[in-house]
Parts: C-alpha cells; structure tokens; sequence
C-alpha cells in the first residue's frame, strides 16, 4: 500500500481564500499569515485576520506554540470546506511570526507569483 504524499502549503493570503478563489477547495493544502485575533482554549479554535479577511484556524494538532492575540502567526494545513462555504484550516504547522512586515511579505508574494509565471512561459516556450 503506497503512502499518501504530505502536500506542501501553497502561499496565499487571506483575501484569497473566498469562494471565487482557486485556494479555495476541500482539502487545499496551504500557507496563511495573520494576526491572532481570538483563540479559544476549549475548542482550540484560532482566528486570525490579515486586512478585512479572516480565517478560523483548527489547532487542536499543534503542540508547543502559544498563542498570544495580536501576535503574527504562519500556519499550514489543510482547509475544510463547511456546507455554508465557510473555510477552516485543519493545521499541521504553526509559529509565531511576530516582526514579519505583512506588507512587505505581500510585495513578495506577488514577486515571487510574476517569477514564476514568467519561468512557467519562458520553459514552455
């Protein structure tokens, strides 16, 4: 029986995962950064919001991380598509990012993104 293969974590932001978003699929694995906005210890629910976007973040596999509201935080995993197109992030990873420049990290983003496309149409030509 072959082993399933741990996917990487596409990068993306927040404001990517909504609905109309490619991200935006049952089982995903991706990368997210945000601000801690509000943990739940009972349910170790985690939100956090980069912008006006927000993603609830399932922690409940994480171990060693503590989580303090207004901390910056990367996690990777999973997402979890609810019936009411809600998006929850089933992690496997997570650290504090605190000192990231969320602006910054945006701007290379989307370098990287242009890189990449343009290496994708520079190999195939």
């Amino acid at each position: 029986m072959a082993a399933m293969a741990i996917k990487h974590g596409e990068l993306v932001t927040l404001e990517e995962l909504n609905p109309s978003s490619p991200f935006f699929k049952q089982g995903a694995s991706v990368r997210v950064t945000g601000k801690l906005q509000e943990y739940t210890v009972e349910t170790a629910i985690a939100v956090v919001a980069d912008g006006n976007a927000t993603l609830k973040i399932d922690t409940q596999h994480l171990r060693d991380i503590s989580f303090r509201i207004g901390s910056v935080y990367q996690f990777i995993g999973e997402l979890l598509i609810q019936p009411d197109s809600e998006a929850i992030l089933q992690a496997r990873v997570g650290r504090i990012a605190d000192g990231i420049d969320l602006s910054l990290y945006h701007q290379s983003l989307q370098l990287l993104r242009q890189f990449q496309a343009d290496h994708l149409n520079n190999s195939t030509s």
